[in-house]
């Protein structure tokens, strides 16, 4: 374990160093974060302006104002219980394979490819939900500034709300996000840093707007409504071509008729009816991809000081800051329902932006439309920025096509600049896949809780039969002691709660897309890497260090 009391900065990284080394890796990213910019990371990608915003009226739609009154604190409080889980494992593995690392050691080889795959799918996935909504969103804040109409027409894509047109603004919002990545760590932490305070203090003007200069103030009573303002059955269903309507399955333009429907048909019923139950655990979506992204403290422990420390409370402490920040934006937007009318604001394309124009100025509508804006391009870029180092650890490790070209790290600015190049263009392309931005969400959201969890059951497993590696006091200074197993326990149920919940209509297209992840996962085990794939490679010290000297004899060469 780790001792960090009474060191200087130098003996605190040479002590993280030495941590790394017995792990197996080499230090070849620069380390310089510390504690706040660690936590900043992780607190900028869940960013309580974008999920929480982007979301806000799939939530509504589904539930009514309940959703945020009480849905949200009791979708965090499961979600305190998997990043609690995940600290305590990142205070014993502090290495930017993170999740990957972590359920190797504590499982075998294949739980680690099995956790690395989920968790890159993942950062793909919810890098691809947050860069597109926040071009949807930026275009909603120009039509709405300006009084552009909606349909708009423009050059090529048509028009202005056509998905190619997204796609398009999305491109543009990412590059610079990449270019800052590229040019290295100090820059990309800097903005981490003020994320924060851009989150927090943008809450504070919103709610403070929305508060004391708004027109509608709705009672108590109506924040804790329990509506369903959109059938469910409806919600899943879709129009085919002989121009018949029902439960559908659609995958861009295309339109089937639903094969979930079709092999258990009482849904339909079931569905139509729309038990409360139903309606409120759908609406968990809004909540439950907010909270994602915080393994990023993670990804980033081999840039952070005091690692072992800090990267586990930069994991915990962004879920519990976003939890109560949340909670205040959520609150000011629901007591501020225009008139009331859930269904008009949940019906809206952008329901955030029809409140805060509904109920203010137009320079108080234009400020929050700007604040959570920023929020999400800050979002992107932390989002970026976790991407590519989880992509680098797995390839470090040759787990997957391609390792070759993207665990390569420049030798002057020290960042992965092909895996980051790499997987924002897969980002991109993964929004060609599907027009259906809720889909998007609900891969991200399954895929990285399933790699969340499953070191976590790993760990849980191992504690409860005493076989194999764990979590104790001596080897992760981050702790939960005692009740360590209970917390564990409940972060895997309500886990395999959620996979089961957002692989249902009207998602029903991340089930299939899941499953057949899942089928080409297991062929390319079997048939390949199964057979070539070591797992984490640990070198010699003595290789480590050669390692380390020719990373720094390139930079000096090119600082020459």
């Amino acid at each position: 374990m780790s001792n960090y009391k009474g060191k200087s900065r130098e003996e605190i990284i040479q002590q993280d160093m030495r941590d790394l080394h017995k792990l197996g890796y080499a230090q070849q990213l620069f380390r310089e974060m510390g504690g706040f910019s660690n936590f900043a990371v992780s607190f900028s990608v869940i960013s309580i302006l974008t999920g929480a915003m982007l979301l806000y009226g799939y939530g509504l739609k589904f539930a009514g104002p309940v959703i945020n009154t009480i849905g949200w604190p009791l979708v965090s409080i499961f979600v305190l219980c998997i990043a609690a889980s995940m600290a305590e494992i990142a205070s014993a593995y502090p290495t930017a394979g993170g999740l990957y690392y972590w359920a190797h050691r504590l499982g075998g080889r294949g739980w680690g490819w099995v956790t690395a795959w989920m968790n890159m799918v993942g950062q793909i996935t919810i890098t691809a939900g947050i860069d597109i909504g926040a071009a949807i969103y930026f275009v909603g804040l120009l039509t709405r500034a300006f009084g552009v109409p909606a349909d708009a027409p423009v050059p090529v894509f048509g028009t202005i709300n056509s998905w190619g047109f997204y796609v398009f603004a999305m491109i543009i919002i990412m590059i610079p996000q990449i270019l800052i990545n590229i040019f290295g760590i100090r820059l990309t932490a800097m903005l981490t840093d003020f994320s924060v305070w851009w989150h927090i203090g943008g809450v504070v003007v919103m709610a403070a707007l929305l508060t004391f200069f708004g027109k509608y103030h709705n009672s108590f009573s109506f924040v804790m409504q329990a509506v369903n303002t959109v059938n469910p059955l409806d919600a899943a269903s879709a129009t085919f071509a002989d121009g018949t309507t029902g439960p559908a399955l659609v995958v861009g333009t295309f339109v089937m008729k639903s094969p979930l429907f079709s092999i258990f048909p009482g849904l339909v019923n079931l569905y139509k009816a729309a038990p409360y139950a139903l309606c409120f655990t759908l609406a968990f979506l809004q909540a439950q991809w907010t909270y994602t992204g915080y393994d990023g403290s993670a990804h980033m422990a081999e840039e952070t000081v005091m690692a072992r420390l800090n990267s586990a409370w930069g994991i915990f402490l962004s879920v519990a800051v976003s939890a109560i920040v949340g909670y205040v934006v959520l609150m000011s937007l629901t007591f501020a329902i225009p008139n009331g009318d859930i269904a008009a604001t949940a019906g809206d394309a952008y329901p955030v932006l029809y409140i805060a124009y509904q109920g203010l100025s137009a320079f108080g509508a234009n400020l929050i439309a700007i604040i959570v804006f920023g929020g999400m391009w800050l979002c992107g870029l932390a989002s970026v920025t976790v991407m590519s180092r989880m992509w680098f650890a797995f390839a470090r490790d040759d787990g997957m096509p391609g390792s070759g070209l993207i665990k390569q790290i420049h030798p002057t600015l020290r960042t992965p600049v092909n895996s980051i190049l790499i997987t924002c263009v897969i980002a991109v392309l993964t929004c060609l896949y599907s027009a259906a931005y809720f889909v998007v969400t609900s891969i991200s959201t399954i895929t990285l809780y399933i790699a969340y969890s499953t070191p976590t059951f790993l760990n849980l497993r191992n504690k409860l039969t005493k076989k194999g590696e764990y979590t104790t006091p001596e080897n992760a200074p981050w702790s939960l002691k005692g009740w360590g197993p209970l917390i564990n326990l409940i972060a895997v149920v309500y886990t395999i709660f959620i996979t089961i919940l957002f692989c249902l209509p009207p998602n029903e297209l991340v089930l299939w897309t899941m499953v057949g992840l899942a089928i080409l996962l297991v062929l390319y085990w079997q048939l390949y890497e199964k057979k070539i794939f070591t797992g984490p490679k640990k070198a010699s010290e003595e290789e480590l260090k050669r390692l380390e000297a020719e990373i720094a004899a390139k930079a000096k060469g090119k600082g020459d």
